[in-house]
């Protein structure tokens, strides 16, 4: 389905039960709805399970420009408000876990639970210049200059030669994300730093964070955790950047236990 919201075209799907508590999904750079699959029926069952791609990624508008964490927050609460969605519990992976965690310091009456998946607080400074090389390789070559790194830094080598259908699905959601939304994305990402206001989230927190996970850490995940009253960290054994992937079925099992517990 798509939605004028602001000045994007937002593609959404929304499934399970129509009275349920809502699950937001929101997913990585160079991602799309389709990243949350994995998640998608042990959710529907118990919840109403909304899936969004973000501003410059997959059906959704791809504006020219930089973009900001701020303004994709605001694009999450935009969404909310046109579905009269008031309250809802909101995942995110990777720069979704960001897009989640400045939508609960924000609005936090709006977010009943959050759950932050491969993702961290900060971006060093010193990760500039491997952000600008990225966003230079994609505007010069195209997304295809960044696939194979991607599924590197995402997947493991054993996971991706153990499922290389599933593999080559997410290597086509890269290769179709707009170059235009990457930069954009790219640099909200780049610049993100909110650690120092974490302990002024109230929302209950599960922090889920891959074993051998190269971009975020687990040390990443781990100062989350340590900002964050009451938080619950789980670490998915083996697992890269994709934990949700990778690691789905002990992945599905801490997040619907959380759920059922808030």
């Amino acid at each position: 389905m798509q939605m004028k919201i602001k000045d994007i075209n937002v593609h959404f799907e929304i499934t399970g039960r129509q009275s349920a508590p809502v699950v937001i999904c929101s997913h990585c750079l160079a991602g799309s709805t389709r990243i949350w699959d994995p998640q998608m029926q042990a959710l529907q069952e118990n919840y109403r399970v909304l899936v969004y791609d973000v501003r410059g990624h997959g059906q959704t508008s791809a504006p020219e420009g930089d973009y900001s964490m701020d303004l994709l927050a605001e694009d999450a609460l935009a969404l909310m408000d046109s579905m009269e969605i008031g309250q809802a519990h909101f995942m995110g992976i990777s720069m979704g876990g960001m897009i989640g965690q400045t939508l609960a310091l924000k609005y936090p009456d709006r977010i009943t639970g959050l759950i932050l998946c491969d993702t961290a607080s900060q971006v060093p400074a010193d990760a500039g210049p491997v952000w600008e090389e990225r966003i230079a390789a994609a505007n010069s070559q195209g997304m295809a200059a960044l696939a194979d790194g991607t599924l590197e830094r995402w997947l493991s080598p054993e996971f991706r030669e153990q499922y290389p259908d599933t593999t080559q699905k997410i290597r086509e959601i890269v290769l179709s994300t707009p170059v235009n939304g990457f930069a954009g994305c790219g640099r909200a990402i780049a610049g993100f730093d909110i650690h120092d206001r974490l302990p002024q989230l109230s929302a209950p927190t599960l922090i889920m964070v891959g074993e051998n996970d190269p971009g975020t850490p687990v040390e990443a995940a781990r100062q989350i955790h340590g900002q964050i009253r009451g938080s619950r960290l789980e670490v998915l054994d083996q697992a890269y950047h994709l934990s949700n992937v990778e690691a789905a079925e002990s992945f599905n099992t801490a997040l619907l236990d959380f759920l059922e517990r808030i």
